[in-house]
């Protein structure tokens, strides 16, 4: 599929992974509409890059559906990526205390990292569905799992289980498009070192870098938008979860 002169919208596109993204797609030649909650930094590439920002609560119909109406209003919607993130909870099934893990920071991890994905897909998916076929399909639709979902640590069972539901949605989502000519992929990065860590991120790199078998270093968010085109080019990629973790598996913590 060509991306010059499409129309994509990149949920958490002010963040690390999504930001790298947006800039990737734009240099491709993508109209792009940066949806995300970060104003100063959303705003920040609207000025930089030409791009649009719109305020965008991945959880919230009415949030995402202005913001596929500003990426169809730019031009006819193929890509959507979501690359959001938000606040998760964590701690041991049962704690030292006793004390079972919290049920309402269970559900909102799961509304925050799964809901919120299958949100933007549904209605994302429904937008490229009203777009002219071009050589036969109409576009694509990227989400963004983990490798949390297949080997979660000690203390990640929400996460775990919202990224693995992301992994699950996958294979049937792009059956359910098919006839549309809709794909649908699932990138399951690793550990990336992306500005939001901050000078955290020196830290992490030393932590984590060693145990990667190869390259010996935490993944960078360019590696994953490098990804992001190249599912979006490639019209065989479709159904599929991809790994983006320099072969890490997670050790139990």
């Amino acid at each position: 599929m060509q991306i010059s002169g499409s129309s994509a919208v990149v949920v958490g596109g002010a963040g690390g992974l999504g930001e790298a993204t947006v800039r990737r797609l734009h240099a491709a030649g993508a109209k792009v509409v940066v949806a995300d909650l970060a104003d100063e930094k959303g705003k920040a590439l609207e000025q930089e890059l030409g791009v649009r920002y719109v305020r965008t609560d991945a959880t919230d119909e009415d949030d995402v559906l202005a913001a596929l109406a500003e990426a169809e209003s730019a031009g006819p919607l193929r890509i959507s990526v979501d690359a959001h993130g938000g606040p998760a909870s964590g701690g041991r099934l049962v704690g030292k205390d006793g004390s079972p893990l919290d049920l309402a920071g269970f559900r909102k991890t799961i509304d925050v990292y799964l809901t919120g994905v299958f949100n933007v897909l549904r209605l994302a998916a429904a937008a490229i569905a009203r777009q002219e076929p071009l050589d036969g399909g109409r576009g694509v639709v990227v989400n963004t799992a983990s490798i949390a979902a297949y080997e979660g640590q000690i203390g990640q069972l929400p996460y775990a289980a919202a990224k693995g539901g992301v992994v699950s949605m996958t294979l049937v989502a792009a059956r359910d498009l098919s006839p549309l000519g809709i794909r649908v992929v699932t990138i399951a990065p690793g550990t990336f070192n992306t500005p939001a860590y901050g000078k955290a991120g020196d830290q992490l790199e030393a932590y984590w870098g060693p145990q990667i078998p190869y390259p010996r270093r935490m993944g960078m968010p360019t590696e994953y938008a490098g990804l992001v085109q190249h599912i979006v080019e490639n019209d065989y990629l479709n159904g599929e979860v991809v790994r983006l973790d320099g072969a890490l598996r997670f050790p139990p913590k």
